[in-house]
């Protein structure tokens, strides 16, 4: 019997050989090409245009670097008053922000720092950074400050339907001279006021288009972005007239999106508003909304004269 010959599994010829010698050859050459190509300036055949804009491309890109690292702009505003979404810019946990419309539901009031710390349970250090933002009103500020001063008592009583149309529901004060009413002004005539530009004048008018009217001018304070100079010359500039008309809502038949639309509420008052009224029955007046879990509103006696049962 004849030995076992090895089997051999790779076997080339003579000219394989150089195939493949030569194959790996054209690699080598075409990554080492690829290299140099990638190290070498080739702005040299781009045209007058290509090259202005390849000059000024390191500035683009460092302007661009700028505006994505842009901080969101914090503008002076009263803690009690924040949003879901000023909380979750400010920092706030969701527990934090929970634990604060929790306490303004029981009807107490944030009066300092400190007390926005006991409620939330910020940090020290997020509470350095936010609370030199904080706006209280005057006579909070005074008595901080160690000054006599009282609070003037609010009445949480709804005024029936009878009432509201036998009692204004705001005093209306002589208009100064010259005092034009917010209810009829132009985009023009509301940028006469410091600090409100075009944009400003546009969301006033379209608040006013979506409410029908105001009907007060503390109503200007909604506006959250409004630096108290404007708002405070907004209000020398014009005044509310008298037999405005505004959009009554009604809480008890306005659909999921006509809920939503109304500027005091988001989406998520809405749907606990229809949740409440499909679980309950009807609402029957602005108590029984007020005791709704999601519902959390300041300004409740100027948001209640928008609002039918």
């Amino acid at each position: 019997m004849k030995p076992t010959q090895p089997v051999i599994l790779f076997r080339f010829t003579s000219l394989q050989r150089k195939g493949l010698l030569a194959l790996t050859g054209i690699a080598a050459a075409l990554q080492a090409g690829y290299l140099l190509y990638t190290r070498t300036d080739h702005s040299i055949g781009h045209n007058p245009d290509e090259k202005a804009w390849l000059a000024h491309q390191q500035q683009l890109d460092v302007l661009k670097a700028k505006n994505d690292t842009a901080t969101h702009k914090v503008y002076p505003f009263n803690p009690n008053f924040i949003s879901d979404y000023k909380a979750y810019m400010l920092g706030l946990t969701t527990a934090q922000y929970n634990r604060l419309k929790a306490y303004r539901s029981s009807g107490k009031w944030l009066n300092s720092p400190a007390d926005f710390k006991a409620v939330t349970g910020v940090s020290d250090s997020l509470l350095a950074t936010v609370s030199p933002y904080f706006k209280f009103p005057d006579w909070v500020t005074r008595k901080n400050a160690g000054q006599s001063a009282q609070p003037t008592p609010y009445n949480s009583t709804i005024a029936t339907t009878a009432e509201k149309t036998s009692l204004p529901p705001f005093k209306k004060d002589k208009p100064a001279v010259n005092q034009l009413d917010i209810n009829t002004a132009t985009a023009e005539q509301l940028e006469k006021t410091y600090g409100i530009g075009p944009a400003y004048a546009n969301r006033i008018i379209k608040r006013r288009d979506a409410l029908g009217a105001f009907v007060s001018m503390d109503q200007m304070a909604d506006f959250e972005d409004f630096s108290p100079e404007a708002v405070a010359d907004l209000k020398k500039r014009f005044f509310v007239g008298n037999g405005t008309l505004v959009n009554k809502i009604n809480v008890n038949t306005a659909s999921l999106q006509q809920l939503s639309r109304f500027p005091y509420f988001n989406r998520d008052m809405a749907r606990a508003i229809i949740t409440a009224r499909s679980m309950n029955g009807k609402i029957h007046n602005f108590d029984e909304l007020l005791k709704i879990q999601q519902i959390i509103l300041v300004n409740s006696k100027i948001i209640s004269l928008y609002l039918e049962y």
